[in-house]
């Protein structure tokens, strides 16, 4: 689908940005917990196996988020699960904000994973649904960009509130509510997915009205051509394939689990998720230590938008090699600052190993996932994506405070260099590129159809 414009027009970017605000609150949600669980260690008096279950509660949630939520996806359509998602977000922020004790916090914290879970789904799967071929990865990396932002003014809203009180921890985790509701408002303001309209719900009319408003300038007999062809990709990749998990979808069932699995292997939700507490390990004082955490946001924000920049010029291979080089150095350096106590490079490897990601694999991810497989299985693929990243997530989340105990800081950053060049391996011998190409085009070159 390519408008005539140079440019998508305006409603298409207006309709990517509120799906990609599901990242915003993602982000957000994720992290706001780093500047609360020493307290919240400390006011319950938590044991560090139990702290751990509460800090990663939010990722269980995302874990069954991301296999149950390709079902509502294809069942209920892309912009009713979206609005569902908002739902979601908004009970979480109100609950974790009033819980009086730690289960309670668990269950709400859940509650807003499983948003966090389906929301890795949806979204991505509906802008590039949506999106112009030569603009995909940008418009799809606005998910991964809103959820840098999120982080960013997570950290940010945690260093704001820190002084308020006692009950400060409650306003960090509450304040989401907001955004929440603004999102959940939005949601109502797009369409469905013309895809989605074509091949699962079987209404032509419904869908070709979307495809014009997507393709302004294109004729009648091209948005019919255009449907057509949506249609006929679908219905082959129907009659040829035997469901999701066959040997002819083996090839992108690999691809979306290796680079969600490598994802997490970076370590790169531990060093978020812990920021303040790493930073504490050099020296630093708690609150000099919660505003490096800020630094980190904004060093993700800024390469974030120089890697939505390149991804659709170099390409999605391209950005990996660069990411991986770059996680390789950071890691290894922050090891050997570790070993050897020069911890005054510390803040500077975790802020090169952020860029890295962000260029990389955070730029990258979602897009590439939402990309490389066909209409009929794409938002099972998405699935299988999400869930290996949030499966991952939830365990490293729940056993990097038990990791740090037990081995010396530098080797678990030796294990994450580790898994990084690995990755490297994995994209040399197995990643293709799939920058402007149409989705039924990119089918075809991984031998789909």
């Amino acid at each position: 689908m390519t408008p005539t414009a140079s440019a998508p027009v305006s409603h298409i970017f207006f309709w990517s940005f509120v799906s990609a605000l599901a990242g915003f609150l993602f982000g957000f949600d994720t992290v706001v917990i780093s500047g609360a669980e020493k307290t919240i260690q400390s006011l319950w008096g938590l044991s560090d196996t139990l702290h751990g279950v509460a800090m990663a509660s939010a990722l269980y949630g995302t874990v069954l988020g991301s296999v149950v939520g390709g079902w509502p996806t294809d069942r209920w359509g892309r912009k009713a699960t979206l609005i569902c998602v908002g739902v979601l977000y908004f009970i979480s922020a109100v609950w974790s904000g009033l819980a009086p004790e730690v289960w309670s916090l668990i269950i709400a914290r859940f509650i807003g994973g499983l948003g966090i879970g389906i929301s890795t789904i949806a979204a991505p799967l509906y802008i590039a649904e949506i999106a112009p071929p030569e603009y995909r990865g940008r418009l799809a990396g606005m998910f991964q960009f809103n959820i840098v932002f999120g982080i960013v003014v997570a950290f940010l809203s945690n260093y704001l509130l820190g002084g308020i009180g006692e009950n400060a921890w409650r306003w960090m985790l509450g304040v989401a509510a907001i955004p929440s509701l603004v999102y959940l408002l939005l949601c109502f303001a797009i369409p469905e997915s013309p895809r989605w309209l074509l091949t699962r719900k079987k209404d032509r009319a419904r869908g070709i009205a979307v495809l014009k408003l997507i393709q302004p300038g294109a004729s009648e007999a091209q948005i019919q051509a255009t449907a057509d062809h949506i249609v006929a990709a679908a219905t082959e990749s129907h009659v040829a394939g035997h469901g999701f998990w066959s040997r002819r979808l083996r090839v992108p069932i690999l691809l979306a689990f290796f680079i969600a699995f490598f994802n997490q292997l970076s370590g790169i939700n531990a060093i978020l998720y812990f920021a303040p507490r790493i930073f504490e390990l050099t020296g630093l004082g708690a609150k000099a230590a919660l505003l490096q955490s800020v630094g980190i946001g904004i060093t993700n924000l800024v390469f974030t938008f120089v890697g939505l920049w390149l991804i659709d010029r170099l390409g999605r291979r391209t950005l990996l090699y660069i990411g991986s080089f770059g996680y390789i150095a950071s890691l290894g350096l922050c090891a050997w600052a570790f070993f050897t106590q020069h911890y005054a490079i510390v803040p500077v490897c975790i802020f090169t190993f952020i860029a890295a990601h962000a260029i990389g694999q955070g730029a990258v991810i979602w897009v590439f996932i939402a990309e490389i497989f066909p209409n009929q299985y794409r938002a099972e693929g998405q699935s299988l994506g999400s869930f290996t990243h949030w499966i991952f997530a939830a365990l490293l989340t729940t056993f990097f405070p038990k990791m740090v105990s037990a081995f010396a800081p530098g080797w678990v950053f030796v294990f994450f260099c580790g898994m990084m060049v690995l990755q490297l391996v994995w994209v040399r011998l197995m990643v293709p590129e799939t920058k402007g190409l149409p989705l039924e085009d990119i089918e075809k070159k991984l031998g789909i159809v």
